[in-house]
């Protein structure tokens, strides 16, 4: 389950943090094997901007479930820096720490600036997701304190490029929205991995009345038009649009497995037998945070039974 530390209307941002640990609680007990929490820097829908010190929070809270990113961007930080704080975790919590990384930059120019990022590449991803992985596995020339035995996984969030990226280097991938689609693209991965491949799919999901979506799925498309994402508000099927954010909001809602038990089943295992996934990360939000416990609890029973996939 990846959590994003959604903010409400009408609550301080502080009590996003909140339902997140109250969240990840939640999923030990029902039986999700990870609790992902995402990076965000400056965005004022989501509270979400340190995940090493989310993640610490989580572990602290619960007892068993595995608890990592999704992810940290790399390009925001010293390699050297988050080997640190996961190793720091993984000593802490032995056996319980993920790492996800990606490298996605900061969304607007004021804050690529604030994180001295200029939002290019420039082939740097790949050199320093190599030396992150040094640093954890004990193989580079500075030796990350403390050591730690047993290795941190690394996920790599991946799109198309990233795919490749993730192959060559025989690394588990994350991936979701279109790029599920190209079945090209998800086979060179497996080819390049070859045994080591392992392939993890991003899903949207809600269960109960499909109207609960509403409230994300407005949030994305006020985003971009105004280009800030905003906090959730209340559903509102009658709310007054933009034709723009009327195809927005359509297209978000249809990105979304939501509906009944038997409705969410049916897509989900038509998607794990189109992509190949080893494991699901779902992911939902939405206003109203007794539907969204209420669609945890439901969702864990089906994730038993889709294709022999236990809740992620």
């Amino acid at each position: 389950m990846l959590d994003r530390s959604r903010t409400r209307s009408g609550e301080p941002e502080s009590a996003a943090l909140r339902h997140t640990l109250e969240r990840a609680q939640r999923a030990e007990q029902l039986g999700y094997h990870r609790f992902w929490v995402a990076e965000h820097h400056a965005v004022p829908g989501i509270a979400s901007g340190s995940p090493p010190v989310l993640m610490a929070a989580v572990a602290a809270a619960t007892e068993r479930i595995r608890v990592g990113s999704g992810g940290i961007m790399l390009p925001n930080h010293q390699p050297l820096v988050v080997a640190e704080q996961l190793a720091m975790l993984a000593a802490l919590h032995p056996g319980r720490i993920d790492a996800g990384v990606g490298r996605t930059p900061g969304f607007t120019e004021p804050v690529r600036r604030a994180l001295r990022s200029d939002g290019a590449d420039d082939g740097h991803f790949g050199a320093d997701l190599d030396e992150l992985r040094a640093y954890l596995d004990g193989t580079a020339s500075v030796t990350v304190r403390p050591r730690i035995e047993q290795p941190v996984p690394v996920f790599l969030l991946a799109t198309g490029a990233g795919l490749a990226v993730a192959g060559d280097r025989g690394l588990p991938v994350v991936v979701g929205g279109p790029v599920l689609d190209d079945r090209a693209a998800l086979e060179d991965y497996r080819r390049r991995a070859g045994e080591d491949a392992y392939l993890v799919v991003s899903a949207d999901v809600l269960i109960g009345d499909p109207g609960l979506a509403l409230s994300e799925t407005w949030a994305m498309a006020v985003a971009r038009s105004s280009g800030e994402f905003p906090p959730l508000e209340p559903p509102d099927p009658d709310r007054r649009m933009t034709d723009r954010q009327r195809r927005d909001v359509d297209r978000a809602l249809a990105r979304t497995t939501a509906g009944d038990e038997d409705t969410v089943a049916e897509r989900l295992d038509a998607l794990v037998e189109r992509t190949g996934a080893d494991e699901l990360l779902v992911t939902s939000s939405t206003f109203d945070l007794d539907a969204l416990a209420a669609s945890d609890a439901r969702l864990a029973a089906v994730l038993s039974g889709v294709t022999g996939h236990v809740p992620a």
